[in-house]
């Protein structure tokens, strides 16, 4: 795995602003198109969050050189890579290989953000739940269900509504294409995960995942690597006390942390307009110290009044704008946030026009 540029001479440990944009578009392959396969770029970026599943593809697309989209739909058919209630129990898309890591690692603390949180309100408890997984793996033996097939034979079986939500903690499930494709984005076919065999080490398994984490996103606080798991600050310090980490800080003065082999690139390199998705990662709260979303545009991206984030456009390495294709057009159109450089407007005009030809191809 390599990635564009060179290293950045590292005179203290202070890293700035600028110096961890462009590390996180980096390793996020935002800087230059990789050619990776699809499996391995996913694996490379943390997995992908789909809560709308065209977003893995456009993510893909400004990733990958020469992606297109019968890449990642033939991959999901594969099974080379599996969508699933995998991460903060949002969708995500992640390789098969690192699927049952990842459930090994989130596992326990998902349950206990359960527990706390529905366990008790719902008029459910934790042996319905348990009851409910074992009653979806005998509906599932047989093949994939919709869910709400899965959803009618629980209400026949006695189980109340509340179990559903609850049920994809106790049994891993995966969506099953073509549910949850560029096609049918609609993710509401499911089937049973394979098990694992051997089933992964807890421990391992949480190492991996902040190791994953830290080569796509980092340097990062241990705050940082505590929300992108889903885990608690004292769970996430106790991960990261047995790995072998670089330390940094950051401009106010608070400490990053990072694999030993990432590089680091050259803070001055320039950035290419990227597109984006919807729920694209970079733009989280786990990410925020990279500042690819300003945060005064930030509302303009995730508002409560929304029922999900907006596409956008970056502009040397920061979110300066959104975009839609416009189905009556065939084209993308996009609106900045403010007036842009006329050799911007250049870039994105251009860019824009290859993400339609994306849209308009088979």
């Amino acid at each position: 795995m390599s990635w564009p540029g060179r290293l950045s001479e590292v005179a203290d440990d202070l890293l700035t602003a600028r110096a961890l944009n462009r590390a996180v578009l980096a390793r996020q392959l935002l800087l230059d198109r990789s050619s990776l396969p699809v499996p391995q770029a996913v694996e490379a970026v943390a997995g992908l969050q789909t809560q709308y599943a065209p977003s893995g593809y456009i993510a893909l697309w400004s990733r990958l050189a020469g992606f297109r989209r019968a890449d990642l739909t033939e991959a999901l058919h594969a099974g080379a890579v599996v969508q699933s209630w995998a991460m903060r129990c949002t969708i995500h898309m992640a390789s098969a290989a690192d699927h049952p890591v990842l459930c090994a690692a989130v596992r326990e603390a998902r349950r206990a953000w359960w527990r706390r949180t529905v366990i008790g309100r719902q008029e459910v408890t934790e042996d319905d739940l348990v009851a409910a997984a074992g009653a979806v793996r005998g509906y599932l033996a047989a093949g994939p269900l919709k869910q709400a097939e899965i959803q009618r034979r629980l209400a026949e079986d006695g189980f109340g509504k509340a179990v559903w939500p609850g049920v994809q903690l106790w049994v891993e499930l995966v969506r099953v294409p073509p549910a949850g494709t560029w096609e049918q984005p609609r993710a509401h076919l499911y089937g049973l995960a394979p098990d694992p065999d051997p089933e992964p080490d807890v421990a391992a398994a949480r190492a991996h995942l902040v190791r994953r984490y830290l080569r796509g996103f980092g340097p990062a606080s241990t705050k940082d690597v505590a929300s992108f798991c889903g885990w608690t600050v004292t769970e996430a310090r106790a991960v990261l006390a047995g790995m072998e980490l670089r330390r940094f800080r950051d401009e106010s003065g608070g400490e990053l942390l990072d694999v030993p082999d990432a590089p680091l690139p050259d803070p001055e390199m320039p950035a290419p307009v990227r597109f984006i998705g919807r729920w694209e990662a970079i733009l989280l709260a786990h990410a925020r110290r990279a500042q690819v979303l300003p945060e005064q545009h930030r509302g303009k991206v995730f508002s409560t009044t929304m029922p999900r984030s907006v596409p956008t456009f970056l502009v040397d390495g920061q979110v300066a704008g959104t975009w839609r294709f416009d189905e009556e057009r065939a084209a993308v159109g996009w609106e900045p946030f403010a007036p842009l450089p006329a050799s911007a407007v250049v870039e994105v005009a251009a860019e824009a026009e290859r993400l339609t030809e994306f849209h308009r191809a088979g």
